[in-house]
């Protein structure tokens, strides 16, 4: 798994896998905004960036 592909997992999943400022830098991408830490606890914006991270998440490439 590389850094990017942990980043959509950590954003689709909720779970944090790798670099905290990476996930959030993807996140920001996906949402077309910064965004806020304060409003990771938030369940409308969590529900928004796993629907636009969905996309890239069933997109990951299992290889050997």
């Amino acid at each position: 798994m590389n850094k990017k592909e942990a980043a959509i997992v950590s954003a689709y999943t909720g779970i944090l896998i790798g670099s905290f400022d990476e996930a959030h830098e993807y996140m920001e991408q996906i949402m077309g905004r910064p965004l806020y830490t304060h409003e990771l606890a938030c369940e409308e914006i969590v529900e928004e960036i796993k629907k636009k991270s969905w996309i890239d998440f069933i997109n990951i490439k299992i290889v050997d």
